[in-house]
């Protein structure tokens, strides 16, 4: 599973794409912190998940990453976003369109906390389940969220 999650970041990833990691980027791994970050493209950035914590002890985050943080706001241009790892209720910027992408929850349907984010197109999952187990943008993140909403 490994070299094919790796394969599918490298197929969307050129070296020059931004990509923003929101979380659980290594869990259970069975190569070290480096072996995996040494084959991924892009220039890296980290919302750090709950599971993130064992190997980042053991890793030079600044030689793989621009930046670590628990939470991260960005500017698009078009659009302002908030960066976390865990879904949020509220965020900067939100009564103003701005959106809120999240890891955390992978694909469940069945926490209390899921009919909120089902109601609310402002709220994006980026987890690897919603996304086709590859990295996306923001267009094709809001449709593959679109989908996951609409398939109950």
């Amino acid at each position: 599973m490994d070299d094919t999650l790796i394969m599918l970041w490298n197929k969307y990833v050129r070296e020059k794409d931004t990509i923003y990691i929101l979380g659980d980027l290594l869990f259970r791994n069975t190569a070290s912190s480096e072996e995996y970050l040494e084959k991924l493209n892009g220039k890296k950035y980290l919302v750090v998940g709950n599971h993130d914590k064992y190997w980042m002890k053991k890793t030079d985050l600044n030689k793989y990453f621009l930046d670590v943080s628990p939470l991260m706001e960005i500017n698009t241009g078009q659009h302002k976003i908030t960066l976390c790892h865990y879904p949020m209720l509220t965020w900067n910027h939100v009564l103003k369109g701005s959106y809120m992408i999240h890891g955390h929850v992978h694909n469940s349907k069945n926490g209390i906390y899921f009919s909120y984010i089902k109601d609310n197109p402002r709220i994006l999952n980026a987890g690897v389940e919603i996304n086709n187990f590859r990295p996306v943008d923001l267009d094709k993140l809001i449709e593959n969220n679109l989908i996951f909403k609409n398939s109950i």
